[in-house]
């Protein structure tokens, strides 16, 4: 009978977002806080002894070579040299292309899934610059901890964060990444800001809002709904780089009171924020 694993992966929100400045390499320097959340797709994995990467079911609208499920694990494969191989299927519970990592978080979970039931034993560390090949978001996802991240999203530096809740809204958009760095809206935060700093930001944005609202003007609208609804804390803002919103509470009583308000077009979840990855320490994470 064949074995099948199952693992959770995470969504994350940006706290803030600032964009320091731009890169030779055409990527952008950042100043921001992953904070991830209990709100996961869920990926189930079977190992195969043919060498053969299958992607059994899920994800049928991402084209298979445009797939970071299978981008992850042949890059693990090519990496370690393993001659196993591995039938997956997701179910996907994380708006695609929202800000939230979804695909991102996916990459990471199959890296630290195969490294441990291909029994490849690769550190943190490596796997960490496997991920980095496969998107500047990976590495949070692989490192498994909500961080204060900077460069182009890959050092970090792990952070204990309130135990909010957090309302997130999508309104099923999607902005790629090369339009918002390409928008002339885009602004940047040239002074950057040491950690200890954060505590004492009065406005925590996002200098991708300018370009996505000009892009997707529904995302205003949803930030002011957000901003009516009653008991949250801080001010709504927009994660990444769109098109989700979000908004924290301190009760998930008051953060369910306002998923209920919203508009019907629009589909939210409230979800608590975690510090830690349910595969972090590569143990296997199992509902």
């Amino acid at each position: 009978m064949t074995t099948v694993s199952t693992y959770l992966s995470p969504a994350k929100i940006n706290l803030f977002l600032h964009i320091t400045s731009k890169r030779t390499d055409g990527y952008h320097n950042l100043q921001t806080i992953f904070q991830l959340l209990d709100f996961c797709d869920v990926i189930k994995f079977s190992v195969r002894q043919d060498g053969q990467i299958n992607r059994v079911s899920g994800n049928e609208d991402v084209a298979v070579e445009d797939d970071l499920l299978l981008k992850s694990a042949r890059a693990i494969k090519n990496h370690s040299g393993s001659s196993l191989g591995v039938d997956i299927s997701i179910d996907k519970k994380i708006p695609i292309g929202g800000g939230l990592g979804g695909g991102s978080s996916n990459a990471a979970t199959v890296l630290l899934a195969l490294n441990e039931l291909w029994r490849l034993n690769l550190d943190e560390r490596t796997l960490l610059e496997i991920g980095r090949t496969l998107g500047a978001d990976v590495p949070v996802f692989v490192s498994g901890k909500s961080a204060w991240a900077e460069g182009i999203g890959e050092i970090l530096e792990p952070m204990d964060l309130p135990p909010y809740y957090y309302l997130v809204v999508s309104i099923d958009e999607h902005i790629s990444t090369e339009e918002i760095f390409s928008h002339k809206a885009l602004t940047m935060t040239p002074v950057q800001r040491k950690i200890a700093d954060f505590s004492r930001l009065s406005d925590l944005h996002n200098d991708c809002l300018g370009a996505a609202i000009s892009l997707k003007s529904e995302i205003k609208k949803a930030l002011k709904h957000l901003d009516s609804t009653a008991n949250h804390l801080d001010n709504a803002r927009m994660t990444g780089t769109g098109c989700c919103v979000f908004v924290a509470f301190e009760n998930e009583k008051d953060a369910l009171v306002a998923q209920k308000q919203l508009p019907e077009h629009w589909f939210g979840f409230v979800a608590p924020a975690t510090n830690t990855s349910p595969s972090y320490n590569w143990a296997v994470a199992k509902r």
